[in-house]
């Protein structure tokens, strides 16, 4: 099968690439309404893309060609966000914060989350998060037609916890991916979770 994207609508595209490009980490981002009030909603059109400075990426679509999402008005107007790495037992909570919900109205309160301060950042990260990345925006960029909006945030804090993490003998962080367990994004309605680690040296 030889698919061309020349042919396709941009939903069309969006299913078969989300297909395609598999599995893809999940940002499950909180960030601040204009009430003070949180949203957080999940994306895996997500990754890392600087080490300096630290820099992670998060494309955005739209509710209307005329409306940003909650997420997008939130940074561009409020500049700080929290990125956590869903796990396993997250799974129901994260699929139900996808809701399309009025602005203003927050998942966290309405999935009954429970928050835990990040010590010197304004937002809070969510209690039971394993990684929370506190981040502010690095820049926003408008890209293809629709557009998609893309954000760059910059990682001023991370936030593991210490079931999953622990400081190895030559001073470097370990975290262990195993104990993470994180949840995956598949095609679709499909999620997955953590599979077989397979340890290899990279070559000389």
């Amino acid at each position: 099968m030889l698919i061309d994207f020349a042919r396709l609508d941009p939903g069309a595209v969006y299913l078969t690439l989300t297909q395609a490009l598999i599995p893809r980490p999940i940002a499950w981002v909180l960030s601040e309404n204009a009430d003070g009030g949180h949203n957080l909603a999940p994306f895996s059109y997500f990754t890392a893309v600087s080490s300096s400075p630290p820099l992670i990426m998060l494309s955005v679509g739209r509710k209307t060609p005329a409306e940003p999402k909650d997420t997008a008005a939130n940074i561009a107007a409020r500049d700080a966000f929290v990125v956590h790495i869903p796990h396993r037992e997250q799974i129901q909570a994260v699929n139900d914060s996808a809701a399309a919900l009025p602005a203003g109205d927050s998942e966290v309160q309405r999935l009954g989350l429970r928050l835990a301060a990040i010590p010197d950042f304004p937002l809070p990260r969510l209690a039971d998060a394993r990684i929370a990345l506190a981040c502010r925006l690095y820049e926003i960029k408008a890209i293809g037609a629709a557009p998609q909006t893309l954000i760059f945030g910059e990682v001023q804090q991370l936030y593991a916890s210490d079931a999953i993490a622990e400081t190895t003998a030559d001073g470097r962080t370990k975290i262990h991916a195993d104990r993470l367990d994180p949840l995956g994004r598949l095609g679709a309605g499909e999620y997955q979770g953590f599979g077989e680690i397979m340890p290899l040296a990279r070559p000389q």
